[in-house]
């Protein structure tokens, strides 16, 4: 079950009670909580107290772990990065240091300034979360010789379990099954090359080291394998300093399940059950669900139990997650990678046992024995986690950047979670994950944890920039879907279901004529009556009976298609509106209220059917998020504005950037041929790589850009003048 609090909710049951929380406070006071987990033979006289911990990360997941420290009376100490200066992890610390520029690299990434501040603020233990440092052997070795507890695994085993390569041969010997494929050491093109035809094409390219689907590339084809090298080459060198891959047979429609262990210094190892993680883009997931939908007892068992093999092999402590591929149809399953951290989704492990993981860590890192055994651990209800993301599924999943003009997130309650890193207002910055929060949802089974998954996404209301959430709220009522029917080529199988063409309904496009006319009518009075706040009961009250205008006509774009909404008065507060001059005139009413959230409530009765929805009015943009989903309806700007950018994304000459990043690479120059499909520059952002490439023959025109420039969405980058060639 959950538990309300200020931005989270965190769980709690009848397993709560076996955590020993008083003796944790009470070791606290004593100064009693030992040096951690990297060494496991450490001496009595190298023991320390922890009672204020560094967390080396940002966003949700920072804020997340402060949570539980804050629960448990342990100070939390913040960093951040020029970007994340007033970030909403920051407020909620205790302290915070700055540690550099935007770019993770400068920030984030730099070890010697995390372990600086550690120090400098007497932290006895640094959290690293998921994502930066949480994999970095290096790093943790670093906090070993500073006499810093790392909230983590022994160095050792993040070696092992972090290096791709030299994790399936110790898997192999623990008997844990592997997938074919080349995990040498020769790196050359043509090694890799020679054992790519052995292994046969598609195939996987994968970097050896970190995970989230990061320097991770398909190659269907021969033709597509040298291409497809060095652009996860690239992408792995920049996520984790090492650009060496490994190569895996690429196998079609299997499912990503994955297991939660728990390990602590005394040998104790538990399963937490499985998750099942198959609905990807990008190789990065979007949904998650615990348990896996179809798993029996025995095989549940059975993945468990490989899972504890996999850590007791690399003499394992702490949070662990065991990846496995499993063929769809007859549940065989091969082990993939271990993540050596907390995971993203670790939310749904929590909902399922009632367990507080992070809480779980502080004490395995403290030198206690786990809180449960094997037989202790209970699995209850469903569970799924949905990824809350800005990217425009309808664009390729192309991630955006940009400010959270308005936000209003669903209500925590006993079975709903929200983690989150952001408030209203706040920037996703083009520089990290462009993840807004999880949304956690439980039920009794899976049915009732779906329903309620849908309910609670259509009261997720973001406008400022493109989300997921309603791709989402689709892949959630997709009969496959619903029927647990899951592979990581779901979206790709079902893609014309998940993406279907969208048609507005006249009702909605009266709403938003409704919407426009109460909105100005308020704004008209609150002028004339120089009152501050148009929506004020007063304002409202007389706003609505000002209907100066007999006639208007409203001219919307919902996506590319134009919409018109004629309307006429017909007697206070009443009007008659008719759309795309087509079928009766409709006879309208309504009002529009302020909320204490900064939207309008709107009630829109057409011919005796009252609606009600959320507007808000941004610009020329406004956005009516209805019970099923969201539309955004757009006030044509004028022609002169507009022009050179509709010529622009008509050109096939011109090469715009898709999103705002950084330029990377470069590859032409002024004068060059090119053939449709050659490469022409790399765009960075979110942690993406995005190769953009001709659309036709031709010769370059002129380069717009330079490498390191910071672009805009829709910048145009390259010019092409089109020629035979």
């Amino acid at each position: 079950m959950f538990t309300k609090l200020p931005h989270i909710a965190y769980l709690s049951s009848g397993h709560n009670t076996m955590y020993r929380l008083g003796k944790l406070k009470t070791l606290l006071h004593r100064n009693r909580l030992t040096l951690g987990t990297q060494d496991l033979h450490q001496s009595a006289s190298q023991i320390n107290r922890i009672n204020k911990i560094l967390i080396a990360n940002r966003g949700e997941i920072a804020c997340r772990i402060t949570k539980t420290a804050k629960k448990l009376g342990v100070k939390t100490v913040a960093v951040y990065s020029d970007a994340d200066r007033n970030s909403m992890h920051v407020e909620q610390a205790d302290e915070a240091y700055y540690i550099g520029p935007a770019n993770s690299s400068q920030s984030y990434l730099r070890q010697d300034k995390i372990i600086s501040v550690a120090k400098k603020a007497k932290c006895q233990a640094v959290h690293p979360g998921y994502g930066f440092l949480s994999e970095n052997t290096e790093f943790a070795e670093l906090c070993q010789k500073e006499n810093i507890v790392f909230i983590g695994p022994p160095a050792s085993a993040i070696r092992d379990m972090g290096i791709k390569n030299t994790s399936k041969t110790i898997m192999t010997k623990a008997g844990v099954p592997i997938i074919e494929g080349y995990h040498g050491e020769d790196q050359t093109n043509e090694t890799l090359l020679t054992e790519a035809r052995k292994i046969g094409f598609p195939l996987m390219i994968k970097a050896v080291r970190g995970g989230g689907g990061k320097g991770m590339r398909i190659a269907l084809t021969e033709s597509d394998f040298a291409e497809a090298l060095e652009s996860a080459r690239t992408e792995s060198e920049k996520a984790f300093g090492d650009s060496a891959v490994l190569l895996e047979k690429y196998i079609a429609e299997p499912r990503h399940v994955e297991v939660q262990i728990f390990a602590d210094k005394y040998e104790n190892v538990v399963y937490l059950f499985e998750r099942d993680c198959s609905v990807q883009r990008r190789h990065q997931k979007v949904i998650e669900e615990a348990p896996a939908p179809g798993i029996s007892q025995k095989l549940r068992k059975e993945l468990g139990e490989a899972a504890i093999r996999a850590a007791k092999a690399v003499g394992y402590v702490g949070a662990g997650t065991v990846e496995f591929i499993m063929d769809r149809n007859n549940h065989s399953f091969h082990f993939m990678e271990m993540n050596t951290r907390l995971q993203v989704e670790h939310p749904v492990t929590e909902a399922i046992t009632g367990l507080d993981l992070v809480e779980w860590q502080l004490r395995v890192a403290s030198g206690e024995e786990l809180p449960l055994k094997q037989e202790q651990i209970t699995l209850k209800g469903h569970a799924f986690e949905a990824r809350i993301y800005a990217e425009n599924p309808r664009n390729g999943f192309l991630p955006g950047a940009g400010q959270l003009l308005y936000l209003k997130h669903p209500e925590a309650a006993d079975n709903v979670r929200v983690e989150t890193g952001v408030r209203q207002n706040d920037e996703v910055s083009v520089h990290y994950d462009p993840m807004i929060a999880k949304l956690v949802v439980w039920g009794k089974d899976r049915r009732e944890a779906l329903d309620i998954l849908r309910s609670k996404l259509s009261e997720y209301n973001i406008a400022g920039l493109d989300t997921n959430i309603e791709f989402i709220k689709t892949l959630c009522v997709h009969s496959k879907f619903v029927n647990g029917e899951v592979h990581t080529g779901f979206i790709e199988e079902n893609f014309e279901e998940l993406f279907p063409k969208l048609q507005i309904s006249n009702d909605v496009l009266i709403q938003g004529a409704l919407a426009t006319i109460l909105h100005d009518n308020a704004n008209s009075l609150s002028m004339s009556l120089e009152t501050k706040d148009p929506f004020s009961p007063f304002a409202v009250e007389i706003g609505l009976r000002l209907n100066h205008v007999l006639k208007h006509t409203f001219n919307f774009n919902v996506g590319k298609e134009s919409h018109i909404v004629e309307t006429k008065f017909a007697e206070p507060d009443v009007y008659l509106m008719r759309v795309n001059r087509l079928g009766p005139w409709r006879k309208v009413s309504g009002t529009l209220k302020k909320t204490n959230d900064d939207a309008l409530e709107l009630a829109t009765e057409i011919d005796g059917v009252i609606i009600k929805s959320r507007i808000v009015k941004l610009n020329n943009n406004l956005h009516i998020f209805t019970k099923n989903r969201e539309w955004q309806l757009v006030l044509p700007a004028p022609k002169f504005m507009s022009l050179s950018l509709n010529q622009a994304e008509q050109n096939p000459c011109a090469a715009l950037s898709p999103m705002p990043g950084l330029v990377d690479k470069i590859f032409v120059n002024k004068g060059d041929v090119v053939k449709k499909g050659d490469s022409l520059l790399v765009i960075v952002a979110m942690k993406m790589e995005h190769i953009i490439k001709a659309s036709v023959d031709g010769i370059v025109e002129d380069v717009l850009c330079c490498k390191g420039d910071n672009v805009a969405k829709n910048k145009l980058l390259v010019k092409l003048t089109e020629a035979k060639i």
